[in-house]
């Protein structure tokens, strides 16, 4: 075999061993960020299972508290103008605000409630508070593991080189659930 050809066959065997690396990679990267894009919605997704509960639940607290705290009305509409805004909300930052102004309102009402130790000992108000509370820690719990989801797949898709496949490809980095400035400060109710 002549120079000529062993350059040659040897040229196209490189030629494609890169296209094939390449190929690889782009395939590679794609996928990993199609399986973490769905780790993130299926976390967001037990989110709002959890918030969906809460959400659930705030009628039935609102309305035992008021039979109570019938001078609370503030606090009361308060809470169920939250809830509405948690209804109204459409995207994965809108809901995580309005669910931040829900938990927020929500503390308030638990506040009032300490003013009202007949309503504190009834049995239906205790069971909807340790309905709320197992609530909360659900949320929290999924929370956590939806953030997680979330660092995972913002760094894959802001790491060098596979940060050039994500960007061809449209993927955008993901909202982390972040509590509110307010939730750093204890609810203040003054009589």
């Amino acid at each position: 075999m002549d120079k000529g050809k062993r350059n040659l066959i040897i040229a196209l065997i490189v030629i494609v061993v890169l296209v094939a690396g390449t190929y690889s990679f782009f395939k590679g990267s794609y996928n990993r960020f199609v399986t973490l894009d769905e780790a993130v919605k299926s976390s967001w997704a037990q989110v709002e299972n959890q918030l969906q509960r809460r959400y659930d639940l705030i009628p039935n607290l609102v309305e035992t508290v008021k039979g109570y705290a019938a001078q609370e009305k503030s606090v009361l509409v308060e809470v169920t103008n939250a809830r509405a805004k948690v209804g109204g909300a459409a995207t994965v930052s809108d809901k995580i605000g309005a669910n931040n102004e829900l938990t927020s309102a929500l503390s308030r009402l638990l506040v009032v409630v300490e003013r009202y130790p007949d309503l504190k000992s009834n049995q239906n108000f205790m069971r909807l508070q340790d309905e709320l509370a197992g609530t909360e820690n659900r949320i929290a719990v999924e929370r956590r593991r939806y953030n997680e989801a979330v660092q995972t797949y913002n760094v894959a898709i802001r790491s060098f080189p596979a940060n050039l496949v994500a960007s061809m490809f449209g993927f955008e980095k993901a909202p982390f659930f972040e509590a509110p400035a307010a939730a750093k400060s204890a609810p203040q109710v003054k009589f």
